[in-house]
C-alpha cells in the first residue's frame, strides 16, 4: 500500500532551501513524516532525487481547540525521537545540535 501524501502543517515555519522541496507522508492516522527532497541529480542513484527525513509531526484534533501539531526529531526514517520546538529546528532537519558551550558561542 502506498503512503498517503499530505500537505505541510499550517504552523510549519520553514521554507525549503534552494534546490530542495518538502514532501509529507502520513505514517499513521496522527503521525506525519516530513522529508527534504534534494532536486539535484547524483551519479550514485541514476540521477534520481535524494530523500532525507526532516522529522515527524503528530497531529491532535479537538472540538474546542481545532488542530494542534507537535514536532519530533527523527532517530532514523522510521523512529520518532524527542519532542522539539519548531523554533529550534532548521530548514534541513528537526535534529537538535549537541553543542558544548564553546561550539554554541561560535555557531549560534
Amino acid at each position: 500500500m502506498e503512503p498517503l501524501a499530505c500537505n505541510l502543517p499550517p504552523d510549519f515555519i520553514h521554507e525549503p532551501p534552494k534546490g530542495y522541496r518538502y514532501e509529507v507522508i502520513r505514517k499513521t492516522s496522527n503521525v506525519l513524516s516530513i522529508w527534504t527532497v534534494c532536486e539535484s541529480e547524483f551519479n550514485y542513484n541514476s540521477g534520481d532525487e535524494c530523500y532525507c527525513i526532516w522529522g515527524f509531526c503528530k497531529t491532535k484534533t479537538t472540538a474546542k481547540r481545532g488542530s494542534s501539531y507537535t514536532y519530533y526529531a527523527p532517530i532514523n526514517s522510521n523512529k520518532i525521537g524527542k519532542e522539539v520546538s519548531i523554533n529550534d529546528t532548521t530548514p534541513y532537519s528537526a535534529m537538535q545540535l549537541n553543542l558544548n558551550p564553546l561550539e554554541y558561542a561560535l555557531y549560534s
